[in-house]
């Protein structure tokens, strides 16, 4: 019990004091930046954000399709809606097993290939943001070395990855245990490994993450302020690698941190640069949430004791055998 409590509250504590810490230390500038926004831009940075969700939705469609599930573009939508509001509210990112028990509850899928499609979800999207912030570097003064380690790293690994995949498929094991890793990741590179998935994959992946830019750009015109496009780059692609690392949920307060610190050694001012760090994750949060409601209610009251299944078994540690 005491486990459970402390798994959730722990990581919410961190987040709500580095929100707060960042917030207070630039109160009355914040309050005085909040009365010139320009609130069209806010209508637009939730547009594109809407529309990033979607093509979320059909990149997911595209790996089950894969994996021969043939999934209708709302419901791999809404999985992405449900799992995603789920990590808002736990953390370790564990809110992605909903997923698995949602997919094996509509279309009775096993486990290990809910696992794969999201494994190779999350390889494309850690790899193609990693990439993205490769490029905008050689446009952006002064940066930090840490920034090149950050970004590099993701890289490495990635490249590793595929080859290993490369290799594996040439293993066989007569243990049951490392046959389900072998079978897991034949069933990656099923949906990772061709050609078209790899082109499909690649440059859908990209667009996503430009248009999570674009959504953060819309934010900085909201404030009428001129910040280059490649040190918005650079800001989302720190923020969501150092969100990656599953330290509070949904990345709150680190991915801020990280926005905000950005923009600062771009010399744009702590007000500003906490203001849009802000604003911009909460603009996001405050959609997927709307979606999570709004994907629940559409797939049905089931989804709920769904959710608490998933949720229960992962945070007392429970083990999910395959169906």
């Amino acid at each position: 019990m005491y486990r459970k409590i402390s798994a959730i509250v722990v990581p919410t504590l961190i987040a709500i004091g580095i929100i707060a810490y960042m917030i207070l230390r630039v109160w009355g500038d914040l309050l005085v930046a909040l009365k010139h926004l320009v609130p069209t831009f806010l209508i637009i940075a939730i547009m594109i954000f809407v529309g990033g969700m979607l093509l979320r939705g059909w990149r997911y469609r595209i790996i089950l399709k894969s994996l021969n599930y043939n999934v209708p573009l709302t419901k791999s939508t809404a999985c992405i809606f449900i799992s995603q509001t789920a990590n808002l509210i736990v953390p370790a990112r564990l809110g992605d097993f909903v997923r698995i028990f949602i997919l094996n509850h509509e279309y009775q899928t096993t486990y290990s290939e809910g696992i794969s499609s999201i494994v190779v979800e999350r390889v494309f999207d850690i790899i193609m943001v990693a990439l993205l912030g490769a490029i905008s570097l050689p446009f952006v003064l002064n940066v930090p070395s840490w920034f090149y380690t950050v970004i590099i790293i993701p890289l490495v690994i990635g490249a590793s990855f595929f080859g290993f995949l490369i290799i594996c498929g040439r293993l066989e094991a007569h243990n049951k245990y490392i046959r389900v890793v072998l079978t897991m990741l034949h069933e990656i590179r099923r949906a990772s490994l061709t050609i078209s998935s790899v082109l499909t994959l690649s440059f859908s992946s990209i667009f996503i993450w430009i248009l999570d830019v674009m959504v953060c750009l819309a934010v900085v015109l909201m404030f009428g302020q001129q910040i280059p496009f490649a040190i918005v780059v650079l800001a989302i692609v720190i923020g969501n690698l150092v969100k990656a690392v599953p330290i509070t949920p949904g990345g709150v307060g680190t991915y801020e941190l990280s926005l905000a610190l950005t923009f600062e050694l771009a010399g744009i001012s702590p007000a500003i640069s906490t203001l849009i760090a802000v604003i911009d994750h909460l603009i996001k949060n405050l959609v997927t949430l709307a979606g999570g409601i709004i994907s629940i209610y559409l797939l049905g009251d089931w989804v709920i004791p769904t959710i608490k299944k998933a949720l229960n078994m992962r945070l007392e540690g429970g083990k999910i055998t395959d169906s």
